[in-house]
């Protein structure tokens, strides 16, 4: 199997996993350079995932469907281009030849979903759309604090050496922010001089992993002394996980 991120829009990655002959995609905000990557590739496209509604994650599925014919899944919950297969958590996914869980993870949107798998090329791989990102996590547009921390804490209960597929290259600008959050985390500074090379040689810096996250990403770390000491400083009043979280929140959607 192979995984790659396809770019599109500014900072968008549409991830396809291919055995080189059938492919599937997940969050095809634009068909045209999936259809391209289909092409030069000789691939047939057998599966579209979605994760959730926002158009630079769904505005391709109709192309898609149309022009090959693939099958979409998405939340049940939300708005996703039909006709299309509704899931929700406990709901599997048999793609690829491989079996998909479906994981809630309300936060970002009120029915976002995640797509977990134990085993591709001897790891575990997940398709987190718009909830966890490497360093970082969405933005709370429809849920609270209290979903999103919920929705973090089931990804993070996954084995840690799973791959974690984010949608968008976000790592620089969110280590900028947890280096700020924990200038002491000495896994962190080194993570971020790692993802600067990358991106420096022009190369994407996901997948990440759930270990890795674990170690540099200030919203899974909210629990955490160092963090928790920075929450207070942003926000007197954070004085526990959810309010530490949602300072922590806060004070991302403000830091420049």
């Amino acid at each position: 199997m192979k995984l790659i991120p396809v770019p599109a829009f500014a900072d968008n990655y549409l991830w396809v996993l291919h055995d080189g002959k059938r492919a599937l995609v997940v969050d095809p905000g634009d068909a045209t350079p999936v259809l391209a990557f289909l092409k030069a590739n000789a691939l047939e496209l057998e599966s579209i995932l979605v994760t959730h509604h926002h158009a630079d994650h769904t505005g391709g599925v109709d192309e898609l469907r149309d022009t090959t014919g693939a099958r979409v899944y998405g939340p049940a919950t939300e708005k996703i281009p039909s006709p299309y297969e509704h899931l929700k958590e406990g709901d599997k996914v048999t793609a690829m030849g491989l079996e998909f869980n479906v994981i809630d993870v309300p936060g970002h949107t009120a029915g976002h979903i995640a797509y977990y798998t134990p085993e591709v090329n001897g790891r575990p791989l997940l398709f987190c759309g718009d909830t966890l990102f490497s360093g970082g996590c969405g933005r709370l547009f429809e849920g609270t604090p209290a979903q999103m921390l919920a929705s973090l804490d089931k990804l993070t209960a996954l084995p840690p050496n799973t791959g974690v597929c984010c949608t968008h290259e976000y790592t620089l600008g969110n280590l900028r922010f947890a280096l700020a959050v924990e200038p002491g985390n000495t896994e962190l500074v080194a993570y971020n001089a790692e993802c600067v090379k990358l991106r420096d040689a022009g190369q994407p810096t996901l997948p990440t992993s759930i270990e890795q996250e674990l170690k540099i990403n200030p919203f899974l770390r909210t629990r955490q002394a160092p963090v928790k000491t920075a929450a207070l400083h942003f926000d007197a009043s954070a004085h526990d996980d959810i309010s530490v979280f949602a300072a922590i929140r806060q004070w991302k959607n403000q830091f420049k």
